[in-house]
């Protein structure tokens, strides 16, 4: 009998594996670097036994499943993942503030003013920040267009609690996901940041934290 692990993997199987990938880095249990590689192992995988080893020390949630690897008692050492550039500076286009980037890495944080449009794409190895959580912000409603094409493409929103994100208008395409699962309702005080765009095979990432002071 063949040893599954010597079995040609095919695109479901990388996809399933992918997606437990995403799962993981949900949890906390990797970082956003850590997936940036594993995908990639993934990706590249030729057989159920190269799969295996990416998976190798997370669990897998519910009942195992025949058609997804199972893991092995111990992973395989991981390649250093690709190096990411120094964070580039936001662009100001008109009435929209455009934080676009090929694969470096991009963000706009601390004190600033949170314009009424703002425009976020990554490309592959590319991530994009947007940090809310000390911005001046006189607006209710803020859109933020976001567009990934690439498997290894990140924009990650940071707002404070209270604010609401609301994804519904952004299109998923392929593998594309939108992370979001807001912890409080929107406070009489709080932004609306309402997504719009399209996500081809990247993850947008929504973390709420408490305002600081």
């Amino acid at each position: 009998m063949t040893d599954h692990r010597e079995v040609r993997a095919g695109d479901r199987d990388r996809e399933r594996v992918a997606e437990l990938l995403r799962v993981a880095v949900a949890e906390g249990r990797i970082t956003l670097e850590e997936l940036h590689e594993r995908i990639d192992r993934a990706y590249t995988a030729r057989t159920l036994g190269d799969l295996d080893e990416v998976v190798a020390d997370l669990p897998v949630p519910g009942v195992p499943d025949p058609a997804l690897p199972a893991a092995l008692p111990a992973a395989l050492p991981a390649t250093p993942p690709a190096a990411v550039s120094p964070a580039l500076p936001a662009v100001p286009h008109g009435d929209v503030l455009e934080l676009h980037t090929v694969s470096g890495r991009i963000e706009q944080a601390g004190r600033w003013t949170v314009p009424a449009r703002l425009s976020a794409r990554a490309g592959r190895w590319g991530t994009v920040r947007v940090d809310f959580t000390r911005a001046d912000c006189p607006h209710r409603e803020v859109v933020l267009d976001v567009e990934i094409t690439s498997w290894f493409g990140d924009i990650v929103v940071l707002v404070p609690r209270g604010w609401r994100v609301r994804d519904e208008d952004v299109v998923r395409r392929w593998m594309g996901a939108v992370h979001n699962h807001p912890s409080v309702p929107l406070a009489p005080d709080g932004v609306t940041v309402r997504l719009t765009g399209y996500v081809q095979t990247g993850d947008v990432w929504v973390r709420y934290r408490r305002p600081l002071t």
